[in-house]
């Protein structure tokens, strides 16, 4: 059975609707056509599954082109970065906090983290 033969009973078995089925069996057959041994699937399934979610696969940087001032007017500067949406920082991205590792009060005022990271090529 090929893998887009499985796909295909494994999507009509789960009974993924039809409107929906055909985009997935597209993909599965994208992929497919690459003949991927298991090894570079192995390497290659686990990195296509982060960029279909919009993550980023290499760290983020402290170059100003990734990051965007979100604050209001009357606000101190908070930077959001563009490749990785729940990263926020402080000081234009030389060190930043993900919005999944911390539990603020309210968003836009983010006082204890549990982690900042450093960006690649901060100092």
């Amino acid at each position: 059975m090929t893998l887009v033969e499985h796909a295909r009973r494994e999507l009509e078995l789960a009974g993924v609707e039809d409107d929906v089925r055909p985009s997935i069996i597209a993909a599965v057959e994208a992929f497919a056509s690459y003949g991927h041994s298991g090894g570079s699937a192995s390497v290659c399934i686990p990195m296509l599954n982060e960029l279909l979610q919009f993550k980023n696969i290499s760290p983020l940087t402290n170059s100003p082109d990734e990051w965007m001032d979100v604050a209001t007017e009357s606000q101190p500067p908070i930077w959001q970065n563009n490749r990785c949406s729940e990263a926020f920082s402080n000081d234009g991205g030389k060190t930043y906090y993900l919005l999944s590792e911390v539990k603020p009060r309210r968003w836009w005022r983010i006082i204890n983290r549990r982690k900042t990271y450093r960006s690649k090529g901060a100092k």
